[in-house]
């Protein structure tokens, strides 16, 4: 919104010369704002205006930027400048910017950087992308349980100007292992005299880097933390996955969600929808569709196997809609509710039983509201002398209600199953929902709907 509102007037600014309107404003924006409106400009003026900015407001800006954009400008830095940037981020943010490089490219902004951002570099970059240590920023206070409370404050001004994160301060043994965690509210309250040890939180959490990234974002939820401790496989403290990180995170995993439940493929980036070129959302849109119109075929050849049947009851053509559309609506609901349960860790795929038995008592149910329907527009809208000899309104009504009930009590149950089949063997379970899902259920539904149409019908 405010790229609309704002960006037309810096674009202004920018033609007409005006450097001290652009300073002014961007000074004044908070950083996800002053990102916001570069977003909405064009690359060579994003890289006019950040060349006129503090080195300091330029790190917070570029941090909030899209990744793609940071990649674009990025390339048009000259080292110089780009390893003034780097120097100048985050760890966690310099260690993502310099993954989108070519390695020679990486190397040179490595050898511009102090030997310390180098060693932070290392040790975050080791990590894979996905897991808890790729979230991680090294900028923390740790300290010995044997400190006072008036000493550990002493530490904590020294050391704050430097961490990223300041109002949580972990306390480690002599091998860096955590023992607790103190606040800055806890320090201010406790008596000068008082030892960490005495005041400390000993009730952690953490997570380990080698984690998935997504254990990290849920447990920061689910114990309501600023920060989450992340150790190494000796239980040493290596750093922190902070409130925000994993809120993009999030958001980014919850995108990629979205995409693979309607069929979309490809890596999900923070890229806008009007900024994503055509052909991208092509190729990432295509590959799916290809595949469920092969699918679609499947339903063809069955219509197709049981053309004798419609030719002898064309009615039953005018219910097949129906039924189609309650098995892929009723298969939906209950692969939605499945999916989000595993994302929420709710459940797991050792929960298949329960949850298939959930889900039928839920469609048994489903079925004597919808089957009631079925027959009362059987019986209201169909006419006895639209059918064939031998063949009754009743008849008919009984056929379309026993095919619903079939087919919601299935499309349910197959609903609930894949997502949980796919979690079983570390898949993202969203991959087999919409689209993919309903494609399987009208398959399922028209061999239901045909196969109790012969037998009842006697066809």
């Amino acid at each position: 919104m405010l790229d609309r509102l704002i960006a037309p007037d810096i674009k202004a600014a920018i033609d007409s010369g005006d450097l001290s309107q652009i300073l002014d404003f961007f000074r004044a924006a908070h950083a996800a704002d002053a990102a916001e409106i570069l977003a909405g400009l064009a690359v060579d003026d994003d890289l006019a205006i950040l060349k006129l900015l503090e080195p300091e407001l330029v790190a917070d800006i570029f941090s909030e930027l899209p990744d793609t954009l940071q990649t674009e400008l990025a390339g048009l830095l000259t080292p110089a400048e780009l390893t003034g940037l780097a120097s100048d981020l985050s760890p966690d943010d310099r260690v993502d910017l310099l993954k989108t490089m070519p390695e020679e490219r990486m190397a040179e902004v490595m050898q511009g950087l102090d030997k310390p951002e180098r060693d932070e570099v290392k040790a975050l970059v080791l990590w894979p992308e996905g897991t808890a240590g790729s979230l991680m920023t090294t900028e923390f206070i740790a300290l010995p349980a044997s400190l006072t409370v008036t000493q550990a404050m002493a530490r904590i001004r020294k050391e704050a100007v430097d961490k990223e994160s300041v109002y949580n301060s972990y306390v480690v043994d002599a091998a860096g292992r955590p023992l607790g965690v103190v606040n800055l509210r806890d320090l201010i309250l406790a008596e000068p005299e008082a030892t960490l040890r005495q005041i400390m939180d000993d009730q952690l959490p953490t997570v380990a880097a080698s984690a998935d990234d997504e254990e990290s974002t849920w447990k920061l939820a689910r114990y309501d933390l600023v920060d989450l401790a992340v150790v190494d496989e000796a239980g040493v403290l290596v750093g922190l996955v902070t409130h925000d990180d994993a809120m993009d995170n999030m958001e980014r995993e919850h995108t990629e969600d979205m995409e693979r439940f309607m069929g979309i493929t490809g890596t999900a980036d923070d890229t806008s929808y009007l900024r994503t070129p055509v052909w991208t959302h092509f190729r990432h849109r295509v590959g799916w569709l290809v595949v469920l119109t092969v699918l679609g075929l499947v339903s063809g050849l069955i219509l197709e196997g049981f053309e004798d049947l419609l030719t002898g009851l064309m009615v039953l053509a005018f219910y097949m809609p129906m039924l189609v559309a309650t098995g892929g609506n009723t298969g939906s609901q209950a692969a939605t509710m499945v999916v989000r349960s595993l994302a929420l860790k709710e459940l797991a795929p050792r929960d298949a039983l329960r949850v298939l038995w959930k889900e039928l008592r839920i469609a048994l149910l489903l079925c004597l509201v919808l089957g009631a329907l079925a027959f009362g527009r059987v019986w209201l809208f169909t006419g006895a002398g639209d059918l064939p000899a031998g063949i009754t309104v009743v008849s008919v009504g009984l056929t379309i209600t026993l095919a619903l009930v079939v087919q919601v009590i299935s499309a349910g149950l197959i609903g609930a199953l894949l997502p949980l089949t796919v979690a079983r063997f570390g898949l993202d379970p969203a991959l087999v929902a919409s689209p993919a899902l309903a494609t399987v259920v009208d398959i399922t539904g028209l061999l239901i709907y045909f196969s109790i149409a012969r037998l009842v019908l006697g066809l």
